[in-house]
C-alpha cells in the first residue's frame, strides 16, 4: 500500500509541491515586500503630486511647416518663383513620408506642410527642414517681403487662458498697460510667449505733396535717404580722459515726430529743405487688423501660450496671483484686468475627481471585501487601488510625462 502511495503522481506533488520564486520568497520576507512596497508607493506619490497636469495629452506630431511671403505676386507667380524651388530641395531630405508634402499657393503667401516619420524627432526633423530651406534661397528672388520661416506645428501652442485688460483709457494706454503685464508673465518660467490681440500700434505718417517736391526737384529716394540717415545712433570713437578711455556715441535716433520736421532733406545752391517744407507729418496708429471685445468693451487681449510638458495648474495659479499683485501695486485702481478661458479651471477639477475616485475606489472595496475576507485582508486588497496608481507613476520617469486629464 505504501508503495502505491508513493508511485502515484498526486501524492508525490503534495507531498513536493512546485513552488514559484519570487512568490515563495515573498511569503518568507513579508517584512521586506512591505518595506519595497512602501519606499515605491512614497516615491509614486511625490510624482504622482509633481508630474505636470495637462487638460489634454502632449501629442508630438513630427510636421513642420514653412511660410514665405512675397508681396505683389498671384498664385501662380509664387507657385513659380516660391513654392516649387522650395519643394525641390525638401524632396531630397530623408524621413519624410511618401506623398506627405503638402503645399498651397495663395495670393502674396506659400505655405508648404512636411509630414515626418513617426521615428525622425522633432528637432531633427526642424533642422533637416532648415538646411534645406537654407539650399533653396539661392533659386528664390532676392526681393521677398519675408525670410522662409520654419517652424514646427505644435498641439501645445495653443493658449492657456485670456488676460483682458480694460477701463476708461485710450488704446495707447491700454496697450501700455498690457506691455507691462506681458512682460512680467513672460517672466515665468512655465511661459513660453504671449501674443498680443487687439492693442494698436504707433504709425508716424509722412504725407509728401507731390508738387513742392517738383517745385524743390526732391524725390521719393531722396526722402528716404535723408530718414535712414537721420535715423540712427553713431559711435563717435574714443576719448581719452586722463588714464581711462571712453567712447562717444551720438543718440541719432527720432523720439517723437516733431523731430522729423528737422531734417534737412536737400541742399540747393545753399538753400536747405526742410521735410516740414515737402510733407505733412502725423503721429497716429495703424490700421487695426486684430479686434478684442469683452462685454461689449474693445480690450486688449494677452493670449498665454505655456511651455511644452510644464504644469497647466502652477502656471494659472501664478499668473492670476501676478494679476492680483500688479492690480494691488502697479495700475491705477480703476483699471480692470479679467481672466477668460483658464483651462486650469477644467484640469483641476478632472485631477479632483481622479483622486477622488481613488479615495472612494479604496474605501467601497475595503468595506465590500471586509465582510467575506476579514479587515486586514480587505484592508491590503483595497490598497491595491491607490497603490496600482502610485506604482504606475513611479515607472513614467521622463521629464517631459505629464498627466493628461480628458
Amino acid at each position: 500500500m505504501d508503495n502505491a502511495s508513493n508511485s502515484n503522481p498526486i501524492f508525490k506533488l503534495l507531498k513536493n509541491p512546485k513552488t514559484f520564486g519570487p512568490t515563495d520568497w515573498a511569503i518568507k520576507n513579508k517584512t521586506a515586500v512591505y518595506l519595497i512596497t512602501l519606499i515605491i508607493s512614497l516615491w509614486g506619490i511625490g510624482l504622482f503630486v509633481s508630474f505636470p497636469k495637462e487638460q489634454f495629452p502632449d501629442v508630438v506630431i513630427p510636421n513642420i511647416y514653412v511660410q514665405t511671403v512675397y508681396v505683389g505676386n498671384s498664385p501662380k507667380e509664387i507657385e513659380s518663383l516660391v513654392t516649387r524651388p522650395i519643394e525641390k530641395q525638401l524632396k531630397g531630405i530623408t524621413g519624410v513620408k511618401i506623398n506627405k508634402i503638402t503645399s498651397n499657393s495663395l495670393q502674396d503667401f506659400s505655405a508648404i506642410i512636411v509630414e515626418f516619420s513617426t521615428s525622425v524627432k522633432t528637432d531633427v526633423a526642424l533642422q533637416k527642414m532648415r538646411d534645406a530651406v537654407d539650399k533653396a534661397k539661392k533659386d528664390l528672388p532676392n526681393d521677398l517681403t519675408q525670410e522662409p520661416v520654419v517652424q514646427e506645428i505644435s498641439l501645445s501652442e495653443l493658449p492657456i487662458m485670456a488676460v483682458n485688460v480694460s477701463g476708461d483709457y485710450d488704446g495707447m494706454k491700454l496697450a501700455e498697460f498690457a506691455e507691462q503685464l506681458k512682460d512680467r508673465i513672460e517672466e515665468l518660467s512655465e511661459i513660453s510667449r504671449i501674443d498680443v490681440v487687439g492693442a494698436p500700434e504707433r504709425e508716424i505718417q509722412i504725407n509728401v505733396d507731390r508738387y513742392k517736391m517738383e517745385v524743390a526737384k526732391v524725390g521719393f529716394s531722396d526722402v528716404e535717404a535723408a530718414l535712414q540717415r537721420e535715423n540712427a545712433d553713431i559711435s563717435g570713437g574714443l576719448l581719452e580722459v586722463g588714464d581711462q578711455k571712453r567712447t562717444l556715441r551720438l543718440n541719432g535716433q527720432f523720439r517723437s515726430a516733431l523731430e522729423l520736421n528737422n531734417i534737412i532733406v536737400k541742399n540747393i545752391y545753399g538753400a536747405p529743405f526742410y521735410l516740414r517744407d515737402l510733407a505733412q507729418i502725423t503721429d497716429t496708429v495703424k490700421q487695426r487688423e486684430s479686434f478684442a471685445r469683452l462685454n461689449n468693451k474693445n480690450v486688449v487681449t494677452l493670449s498665454v501660450i505655456k511651455r511644452s510638458g510644464e504644469n497647466l495648474i502652477n502656471a494659472s495659479e501664478k499668473i492670476n496671483a501676478l494679476v492680483k499683485e500688479m492690480q494691488r501695486d502697479v495700475f491705477p485702481k480703476d483699471l480692470q484686468i479679467n481672466i477668460t478661458g483658464d483651462l486650469s479651471i477644467k484640469a483641476a477639477a478632472a485631477f479632483d475627481e481622479l483622486v477622488n475616485s481613488i479615495v472612494i475606489g479604496f474605501i467601497l472595496v475595503m468595506i465590500i471585501l471586509m465582510f467575506f475576507m476579514g479587515v486586514t485582508n480587505s484592508f491590503f486588497v483595497a490598497l491595491s487601488v491607490p497603490l496600482s496608481m502610485f506604482l504606475a507613476s513611479s515607472s513614467c520617469l521622463r521629464p517631459t510625462s505629464s498627466w493628461g486629464l480628458m
